[in-house]
């Protein structure tokens, strides 16, 4: 069957790079794609805010399966347009997407189903979200409600830094993402990625991870949309991913079929392991990224299949996904000054990197040189048989890439190598 891919980040190459590898797949296309995509599909020039026009572009080219990348587009309710025109979309409809397009119908649907989470408050009006400070303790987690690009969380450590983030949000600075906002208690614990593909009725676990969101090492400077992560997530032991699964991705999947929006595509849950158990940050509609690179590198079996049968409502039927049990490490290369304004347009060479696989992620060709278009660049991927291993293989790959005005973090996989080295092993199967 042909296949369409939405999207042109890193996320979207590593899902070309396995789409293609399926024995399903006759001709993949993506839009608008990126250098790396281009090696293994054909680029298309397809505006995906105009649903009528992906709906002719998958008509005129047979398209059997339609794979949305970014969160974008299934907020904006592709998918709704798809299924109505009987397209299999991966993918959730616009409602479902809500998971990750409101933060506020997110804990509220936590609170109906019983979702163990971080207390919270929504709030409407700046004058509403400074006088509800005073219902939570110091550090405040500020969140605005709609996409804000993975930057809209605020962790303020005063009164004072939480006010002036409530009114940056209200103030406009995060666009319509901040035309409400939802005041949490902070959570202490380690963060982790667990994922899972629902149909709507059945539901499996596709892996584990865990990212880096701040800029510096050491876990430093402002967050990002992810400076590097890797897969699996030791710290997700089979018990706690048994316990997630029952008590936070099965309640989500029956909560939302109740309430007449059935979810459909991978979830991928944000999760902090706190003392009383697993709670849920928030939920994303899509692969995280870099996460999704990870993973991607670990998962053994066909991917289109899989995304077929998760679009065809037939999970059940499909073959379990199953992993290699080696770590996959993935390290990304950003353009100076990322995560503000970066710079565009420095020359990339990759022809001296051997062992690593590297995702393109903000890329373009100019007068047939590499160059940077993004923020995030490049996504050094490399496995080993544990986090250290993988990690020495990524940097010597990241070592080997000529790209001047770049930079990365020298530390990702820093707390479970760490582990590691003092010989402090979890059991983990995913």
């Amino acid at each position: 069957m042909n296949i369409l891919l939405i999207g042109s980040g890193g996320r979207e190459h590593a899902l070309a790079w396995k789409l293609a590898q399926s024995p399903l797949c006759d001709t993949l296309f993506a839009a608008p794609g990126n250098p790396g995509i281009a090696e293994e599909a054909e680029l298309v020039v397809l505006d995906v805010a105009d649903h009528a026009a992906v709906l002719s572009f998958c008509a005129g080219h047979g398209i059997g399966l339609v794979v949305v990348g970014p969160e974008a587009p299934l907020v904006d309710g592709l998918g709704d347009s798809l299924r109505d025109a009987g397209v299999p979309v991966f993918g959730p409809n616009r409602k479902a997407a809500q998971l990750e397009g409101s933060k506020g119908f997110t804990k509220d649907m936590c609170a109906a189903a019983g979702i163990p989470t971080a207390g919270y408050k929504r709030h409407d009006s700046k004058a509403s979200a400074l006088a509800g400070l005073s219902d939570f303790e110091p550090p405040y987690v500020i969140k605005a409600d709609g996409l804000a690009a993975g930057k809209g969380v605020i962790i303020a450590d005063t009164r004072e830094e939480a006010e002036a983030a409530i009114g940056d949000m209200f103030g406009g600075g995060f666009g319509d993402a901040g035309a409400s906002v939802v005041i949490e208690e902070f959570m202490t614990g380690e963060e982790a990625s667990f994922f899972a593909l629902t149909d709507g009725k059945d539901v499996v676990a596709f892996g584990s991870a865990q990212d880096h969101k701040r800029v510096g090492d050491g876990d430093t400077g402002p967050n990002t949309g992810g400076m590097g992560a890797y897969s699996p997530a030791p710290v997700l032991t089979e018990a706690l991913q048994t316990e997630v699964m029952e008590r936070i991705i099965k309640p989500t999947v029956a909560h939302m079929a109740a309430q007449g929006m059935p979810y459909s595509g991978v979830l991928f849950a944000g999760l902090m392991l706190t003392e009383q158990g697993p709670r849920l940050i928030e939920y994303n509609a899509r692969f995280g990224d870099p996460e999704c690179q990870v993973l991607m590198m670990r998962f053994n079996g066909d991917l289109a299949a899989l995304m077929l049968a998760v679009a065809t409502g037939k999970l059940a039927e499909a073959e379990a996904p199953t992993f290699s049990s080696d770590t996959a490490l993935t390290v990304v290369m950003a353009a100076n000054g990322y995560p503000g304004t970066p710079e565009r347009g420095g020359t990339i060479s990759l022809e001296k990197v051997m062992e690593a696989k590297v995702f393109h992620a903000g890329t373009t060709e100019r007068d047939g040189r590499l160059v940077a278009s993004g923020g995030r660049v490049l996504n050094v991927t490399a496995t080993g048989g544990n986090v250290t291993e993988a990690k020495r293989v990524a940097y010597a790959a990241v070592d080997a890439i000529d790209f001047p005005t770049g930079f990365c973090r020298r530390d990702i996989g820093w707390r479970e190598a760490e582990r590691e080295a003092q010989g402090d092993c979890h059991t983990n199967h995913d």
